[in-house]
């Protein structure tokens, strides 16, 4: 994910990356606090801190620019090691410079453009990481587990994107390599699957090798390298449309890329052939066909005017720790109701609810003409998302607009020419594919803002425990909770359901018997329950291979 840090200097100043310490601004990171839920239902809070990307920041010299406009100060930035070695990376004021703000202690709030009359200057989007202490960054090892958070994007308009998303950055921020000595604690070390050339610090050396402006752009540029690295987007989104999306690459870690084939740059024709996969398996409501489920307004079934939640789980083959990344599945809640996911069918009697190695090669096949390509199989797929979700993943909480295709990929038509409007998976939401310039969005949406809050982690089916959904016996996955089988009566998939109570009657779940229903719902059978209800059906979870039961819709 490629964000471009955008600064209008009034005055002669710039907030962007440096890595020696602050000589003139110290700061004080937001805190921030997150639960972990068990499958006892008990959610255990967690206070930690948020830090502001290092490519944001002021860099100087006795407070003279580094950086100025799109261009390096030469006196002090001649080559790569010097520049890295002279210029201080400052502290900043994180709701007056930024727009960043906490409304709550488990909330954090970005504004898109921000005014600060202190300093004259405007600042566009930004950049945040969860700290897991002053100087390091927390991982999160999702396999086997649930993520949940609220989102509030109802100002976020055609061409903006409020992201959610984890990337296999170094936990120190790359502290230690070269010239950086501020590390995690001032935001350094970022790095995504599309290799961006816009830092300017990458390994502790300035990135000012063959520095090219980026076009319409008063402060951005691209730098001779790039900093690669696995990127499992769970969340990106305007009210307009959404996507989640988990990219592969051949390398672990942070990784400078050298050279054009190796960066996978697309003005070079080199985009599939890079060390990451750009394209992703995405999975994308409207690109699927299904307009009318996610939107601003009432006649969606996701209603973006408002917030709601975004549930997103992460099977494995053995439903352990242990086993392989097989599956991300996602539900939403809503005034208190679960929305089940969308299902599709790519014209091979094979429904698909979430995103699976078998999703994703049909969808590239479906969607070939659009240009899908199988670069996310290429480089591992699902197992390989999860070998990198073992070693453990970083928070990222962004928003941003697009200076290189206007966000056409998220929310519009994409290619963009009108040879395409009728090629199955160009049409990804419904803004014009010109209206997400970003000269324009600065400007006609500058009050627009995201909310990102009460993030929960935590054993699959148990991160929503605390909601009181309408159903008293429904939880937040869609499970029924019972007695007896009167009360499956109605339980919903209620084809040969009854009620299974665990043999130490630590659970309790309406399921069916049906084959193909028990094997969906296998994933949400934890301890001494999945051996009760295996033995009451006479069934095996890992024996059947997973058939979605809702009915899905054709995209051919």
């Amino acid at each position: 994910m490629k964000l471009l840090t955008k600064l209008t200097a009034i005055l002669s100043f710039n907030v962007l990356a440096a890595q020696q310490m602050p000589t003139q601004l110290n700061e004080t990171h937001p805190s921030f606090t997150y639960s972990e839920c068990t499958a006892d239902g008990n959610c255990k809070k967690y206070i930690k801190s948020l830090v502001l990307d290092s490519n944001w920041r002021w860099t100087d010299v006795d407070g003279i620019n580094c950086y100025t406009g799109t261009e390096w100060n030469e006196t002090y930035c001649s080559d790569p090691d010097t520049c890295a070695k002279k210029c201080s990376l400052e502290g900043g004021d994180y709701e007056n410079t930024y727009g960043i703000t906490t409304p709550s202690d488990n909330q954090v709030r970005l504004a898109f453009s921000t005014y600060d009359s202190s300093s004259n200057l405007t600042s566009i989007g930004s950049r945040l990481y969860m700290l897991d202490d002053s100087n390091t960054y927390k991982k999160f090892y999702l396999k086997n587990q649930e993520f949940a958070f609220d989102v509030d994007i109802s100002t976020l308009g055609c061409g903006l994107n409020g992201a959610l998303y984890l990337v296999e950055m170094d936990a120190d921020g790359d502290v230690g390599q070269n010239y950086n000595s501020a590390g995690a604690q001032l935001g350094t070390g970022y790095c995504d699957s599309q290799c961006p050339h816009d830092l300017k610090f990458i390994n502790g050396e300035a990135n000012l090798l063959d520095w090219t402006p980026i076009p319409n752009s008063s402060n951005s540029g691209d730098g001779r390298y790039g900093t690669c690295c696995f990127e499992l987007d769970i969340w990106e989104a305007n009210a307009r449309a959404t996507q989640m999306t988990p990219h592969t690459c051949t390398i672990q870690g942070q990784y400078r890329c050298e050279n054009e084939t190796e960066c996978g740059d697309i003005d070079a024709g080199e985009r599939n052939n890079g060390v990451c996969d750009k394209n992703g398996c995405d999975f994308n409501p409207s690109r699927l066909g299904f307009d009318s489920f996610f939107g601003n307004g009432s006649e969606y079934s996701v209603d973006t005017s408002r917030p709601f939640t975004v549930v997103t789980q992460f099977i494995t083959s053995d439903n352990t720790t242990n086993g392989d990344l097989v599956e991300m599945r996602r539900f939403y809640v809503q005034d208190n109701q679960v929305i089940k996911n969308i299902a599709v069918d790519f014209g091979t009697g094979n429904s698909h609810d979430s995103i699976t190695d078998a999703f994703c090669t049909e969808k590239t096949d479906a969607f070939a003409d659009a240009g899908d390509v199988s670069s996310f199989a290429d480089r591992g797929g699902m197992k390989a998302m999860g070998q990198a979700m073992d070693r453990g993943l970083v928070l990222v909480m962004s928003l941003w607009d697009d200076y290189e295709v206007a966000m056409i990929w998220l929310d519009a038509q994409d290619p963009p020419e009108k040879e395409y409007a009728n090629i199955s998976g160009a049409h990804r939401g419904p803004c014009s594919v010109d209206s997400g310039k970003p000269w324009v969005v600065e400007v006609e949406q500058a009050d627009a803002y995201v909310t990102f809050g009460d993030v929960r982690v935590g054993d699959i089916g148990f991160t929503m425990a605390s909601l009181n959904l309408d159903d008293d016996n429904d939880d937040s996955s869609g499970i029924t909770h019972c007695s007896t089988d009167l009360d499956c009566k109605d339980a919903a998939n209620s084809k040969d359901t009854i009620c299974v109570v665990a043999s130490d009657n630590s659970w309790d779940q309406c399921i069916s018997c049906d084959p193909i229903q028990f094997q969906y719902e296998c994933p949400y059978f934890q301890g001494s329950f999945k051996s009760t209800a295996e033995a009451t059906c006479g069934l095996t979870c890992d024996s059947l291979s997973r058939k979605d039961s809702a009915p899905a819709s054709s995209i051919m």
